[in-house]
């Protein structure tokens, strides 16, 4: 006689579920684009209420290599994130959160040498976020030379989707790392370019208990990255150095352009400033 044998119903249930597609209800993913130095990949987040989209472009550079901030010192090439310009949405300009100086023998550069990520918000530009997405992201991944990396990076949007807790903290802790605006402890309270652009003085506020001296990173024209400086007066948390600008573009006028400054204190707070030189009689280098 044959035997007959009966699942209970919680088996039954897990068989069910065996058999079934798994739907991909999560936050939107491309695949992971690699090179010869990394690897990297989009993540975006389900809409917000205002319509927009949460995102980040993850970079995982490999052991020994690194790549760059948006301004990557004494050569290299700055992150970028682009749409075709038939594209039905518009990436914001990528985030960084503050880097790290690296010095490899006379060459200074400035970027991320472990995983990071750099926030970005995408707004539909027809409502329409069901399109596929498609961006080309351009950056380096440097060793001993700094190797060009390519990809298009295409996430599916057709799907349903739920807010996948580990790539919002990826997302969240980017913010994290983003330098701050100015605040009442810590700010630029003056600013003056010498005659000959030859070196650029700036006041500070560093946050109480900063007894080290600053890290600083100004940027000017594209391009152009400074980070040495002498102090000239240190008194408590008042600080003025003077940052040289060894060079500038030949006739590089000053007047009315925006230069930005990066300070780290030594307490681990950073902030951010802009540095905005009023339009007067152009200033112009010999």
């Amino acid at each position: 006689m044959r035997q007959v044998f009966a699942l209970s119903p919680a088996l039954l249930l897990c068989a069910l579920l065996a058999l079934m597609p798994f739907s991909d209800a999560n936050a939107a993913t491309s695949a992971w684009a690699t090179s010869d130095g990394g690897r990297m990949r989009l993540i975006v987040l389900p809409p917000s209420p205002d319509g927009t989209r949460q995102a980040g472009l993850q970079i995982e550079p490999n052991d020994g290599w690194f790549t760059y901030w948006r301004e990557p010192g004494d050569s290299g090439i700055p992150p970028q994130l682009t749409a075709s310009p038939d594209a039905r949405l518009a990436p914001s300009p990528l985030s960084f959160p503050v880097p790290k100086r690296m010095d490899i023998g006379s060459v200074r550069d400035v970027g991320y040498d472990h995983a990071v990520v750099f926030p970005f918000t995408l707004k539909s530009l027809q409502d329409d976020w069901k399109s596929p997405l498609t961006l080309t992201a351009f950056i380096g991944m440097c060793r001993n030379i700094c190797i060009p990396f390519q990809a298009e990076l295409s996430v599916d949007l057709s799907g349903e989707e739920t807010t996948d807790v580990n790539e919002a903290k990826l997302i969240d802790k980017a913010k994290s790392k983003l330098p701050a605006t100015a605040a009442e402890d810590f700010h630029v309270t003056d600013f003056d370019m010498a005659d000959d652009l030859s070196s650029l003085d700036v006041s500070l506020v560093l946050p109480e208990g900063s007894k080290d001296e600053p890290r600083i990173l100004v940027t000017g024209p594209d391009g152009y990255l400074f980070t040495e400086y002498k102090t000239l007066s240190n008194k408590g948390e008042n600080r003025t150095l003077r940052i040289a600008l060894p060079k500038l573009p030949r006739n590089y006028s000053i007047s009315g352009k925006t230069w930005h400054i990066l300070v780290a204190a030594g307490n681990k707070r950073t902030m951010e400033a802009p540095l905005a030189f009023a339009t007067t009689r152009p200033i112009v280098q010999p």
